[in-house]
């Protein structure tokens, strides 16, 4: 199959940034580091037409290094054609760049990877609860969250 028509263009943009480019099933994923997310993000938007962004989601890879991912699922209307964009976020350093200057369909995306996930997004203009009580403890959909709840048993891992 050849390549995404926006990979071989971030691949000369970005290359120190580009750190590995997959294809599963037709869907193209790229992974950048997260220090470069808002420039990339910009110049799929601005240049190569992302004019979309259809969702924002955390993964938590625990045990691994890095231990969380933040996934932008990009679309261009024009085009009609997905990117999946990829950035690696440390559990010491849990903090990505907001993308929501780019595409404001983030402010909410962003705000349910931070209720759910933990994960900091740097100049979000108002990164609080979105699903649960603001006064609920942890991020249940990290893997160290416990499964009946922090009140059913002890929690192993951070409140934070």
């Amino acid at each position: 199959m050849s390549e995404h028509p926006a990979v071989a263009k971030l691949k000369e943009r970005f290359k120190e940034s580009v750190l590995d480019v997959a294809e599963h099933r037709g869907q193209t994923s790229v992974t950048v580091r997260k220090e470069d997310i808002l420039a990339v993000c910009a110049f799929l938007k601005e240049e190569c037409g992302y004019n979309f962004l259809t969702d924002v989601c955390g993964v938590d890879y625990l045990g691994e290094t890095p231990r969380f991912m933040v996934v932008y699922h990009l679309y261009s209307i024009g085009a009609h054609q997905r990117l999946r964009l990829k950035a690696p976020v440390e559990e010491a350093d849990c903090r990505i760049d907001s993308v929501v200057g780019i595409w404001s369909a983030a402010n909410w995306l962003e705000r349910e990877v931070w209720d759910m996930f933990g994960i900091d997004f740097k100049g979000h203009p108002d990164l609080r609860r979105i699903l649960l009580p603001d006064d609920w403890e942890g991020h249940p959909l990290r893997k160290d969250y416990p499964v009946q709840g922090p009140d059913r048993e002890p929690y192993q891992g951070r409140l934070s």
